[in-house]
């Protein structure tokens, strides 16, 4: 497969060993999966390992790869960061944890495990600069929210997010360790930090997910889930048993531990991080993979614009069009990228950049429910959380007033999630 590019990787690579050793012999097929063709894709059999009780490549894999990351254990994920976040709460849970700071703008995933966990997600709010995210310092949330996170049994960070802002990750795990609670980090867009251990959620959190099929090469839904210490990994072992499923994709395990071992390109790194912090246009919230650059009323026109020239970027929030970097990223593509945008910055000028999307939450007088057209939305309480896709995380939130401008911000962008059939769930008046 063309991914496994790296020679050099794919000889540090067990489970990319197993499977190439395996497609050069006979192989007639009597098993899963039904295309019956021998290669990568493969169930588990004699040589290929069991990731529900791994003993061969697959534990070799993962105790290089929790090695790598600093952890005391870290488990292979074919289900996305998603698996890894459900995975995060229980064993949160089984710790004793029944409740979490989190903020608003936090993961879908998040909110989801919290209900069917039973877990009660302590919300504090997302804060903006000119239309973009900023994540949380611990010196703004004592001053803030202290009540709030002094109730919590566990602090749950998004970090980097994916407008590439890093939160204070030392100060927040300080505040922690002083207050025997647990910090879980939805590290989904960080993979690629742990070559920057002060950047790195496993350099400070408890548990913590890194999506590693985002920022590193590996194939879509790979991801690792990893534990500080053995007792949280003895319940981490056990949540992933809940949510990881009986069916893992042997392509998509052996990218994860090819990404992993992957090495980094400090080149490119600072070719970016130059490039971004002498563009004023582009907001840099010090993760160098997302370049986010900031068009203001422009940006969704800005955006298919680019598409129109075969180039596309990973989102825009109508404020930003974000262009999403890796380690396997050629200087030469980067390159291009920098001409490109020279000329897109020309084409779309900045124009007045969006009011801050401030939260209008209500008590609904009638708790029923009812699906209502979006353009006849404006003014309604939202009954379920919606927002555009990516990022995934609520535009509007339940309980929330619907405004006009985000009613644009749905209406407008290409994909969302919360939605049905171009319809938005409202309490009825």
């Amino acid at each position: 497969m063309r991914i496994f590019h790296d020679k050099r990787t794919r000889k540090r690579c067990k489970i990319y060993a197993m499977l190439r050793a395996q497609e050069k012999r006979a192989h007639r097929s009597f098993h899963t999966p039904g295309h019956k063709k021998n290669g990568f894709d493969i169930t588990e059999l004699s040589y290929s390992d069991n990731l529900s009780c791994p003993r061969g490549c697959l534990a070799e894999a993962e105790s290089d790869v929790a090695e790598i990351l600093g952890a005391n254990k870290s488990f292979l994920l074919t289900d996305g960061s998603t698996a890894g976040v459900y995975s995060v709460l229980k064993a949160a849970k089984l710790q004793g944890a029944s409740s979490i700071a989190v903020c608003e703008a936090s993961h879908k995933s998040v909110f989801n495990a919290c209900a069917i966990l039973g877990i009660a997600p302590l919300v504090y709010p997302q804060q903006t600069r000119n239309g973009i995210p900023f994540p949380p310092t611990m010196y703004a949330l004592n001053e803030e929210f202290p009540d709030l996170f002094a109730q919590a049994d566990a602090i749950f960070l998004t970090s980097p997010d994916y407008y590439g802002n890093v939160a204070d990750l030392n100060g927040i795990s300080a505040y922690c360790r002083e207050n025997n609670k647990l910090l879980l980090v939805d590290g989904a867009h960080g993979g690629h930090l742990h070559f920057d251990r002060a950047l790195y959620a496993g350099e400070y959190a408890d548990l913590w997910v890194d999506g590693v099929h985002k920022s590193l090469p590996a194939l879509t839904q790979g991801a690792m889930v990893s534990a500080r210490t053995e007792t949280l990994a003895d319940s981490l072992r056990q949540a992933v048993d809940f949510f990881r499923t009986t069916s893992p994709s042997y392509p998509i395990m052996a990218s994860v531990e090819y990404a992993v071992k992957y090495p980094r390109n400090i080149r490119l790194e600072n070719s970016v991080t130059e490039y971004a912090r002498t563009n004023d246009r582009i907001y840099f919230g010090g993760d160098w993979t997302k370049l986010c650059v900031v068009f203001g009323e422009t940006a969704f026109a800005a955006q298919a614009y680019c598409e129109k020239k075969g180039v596309y970027p990973e989102f825009c929030d109508g404020n930003v069009v974000m262009f999403y970097l890796s380690p396997a990223t050629r200087q030469k593509d980067f390159r291009f990228l920098q001409r490109f945008l020279g000329k897109l910055l020309e084409l779309f000028p900045l124009q007045q950049k969006p009011s801050e999307l401030k939260r209008a939450i209500v008590t609904p007088k009638n708790k029923e429910t009812e699906f209502c057209e979006l353009h006849n939305s404006a003014g309604k309480v939202c009954a379920a959380n919606c927002g555009l896709f990516p990022p995934c995380t609520p535009l509007l939130c339940v309980g929330e007033r619907i405004t006009e401008e985000k009613l644009r911000l749905l209406e407008t962008a290409d994909n969302v999630y919360g939605l049905r059939d171009g319809k938005i769930l409202i309490f009825k008046d």
